[in-house]
């Protein structure tokens, strides 16, 4: 098992997300379809139980750092990301499972914690290449990590059933430890 970190910054705590911690989503994770381009329901008490148990299950096996965000702007808990598909053997992991608030899109959060997230996947974890999955039809999303520095390197077509029964296009985007580190020193 590995153990998630604390991040933060002026802007932003990215915390461990717990057991013990996650009711206090409960009122943004049920915002009508918050994660409507995700596979995951979080919409009820009950299946965001069931998403952060599924998360902290992918702790214990290594494969998953899922976080609880803060937002020290409006001094309120704002949401989940993590990261995941950690493959170290390839230095290689994905962030994702991000979901915030609609009252926290737009205010720049969502960049501070990514870049915080970058900043600890490349310079703590060694790691040399972080991904992003994206529905193809999520032009928000995909501006935000292109916004990062991100390189759309392919789309997978029907890739995942999402909770309507739509089967979604993934777009795929990776950026190199080279790549931010030039624009990040």
């Amino acid at each position: 098992m590995i153990n998630t970190p604390i991040l933060e910054n002026e802007r932003v705590i990215l915390s461990p997300l717990t057991i013990d911690n996650y009711k206090k989503l409960i009122p943004i994770a049920s915002q009508e379809k918050l994660a409507q381009y995700s596979p995951s329901d979080i919409e009820t008490p009950n299946s965001l139980k069931n998403y952060v148990e599924i998360a902290l299950q992918q702790l214990t096996a290594g494969t998953s750092m899922p976080f609880i965000i803060y937002d020290r702007k409006h001094d309120a808990f704002a949401g989940s990301t993590r990261f995941m598909h950690i493959n170290r053997k390839n230095r290689v992991l994905h962030i994702g499972s991000t979901w915030i608030g609609r009252e926290f899109q737009g205010t720049g959060l969502n960049t501070q914690m990514k870049q915080l997230m970058l900043a600890y996947a490349f310079r703590t974890l060694d790691f040399e290449k972080v991904e992003f999955r994206v529905d193809e039809r999520n032009l928000r999303s995909r501006k935000a990590v292109e916004k990062l520095g991100c390189t759309l390197e392919g789309i997978l077509r029907k890739d995942v059933y999402l909770l309507d029964g739509f089967k979604r296009n993934t777009c795929c985007y990776g950026i190199l430890r080279e790549e931010w580190s030039t624009t990040n020193q």
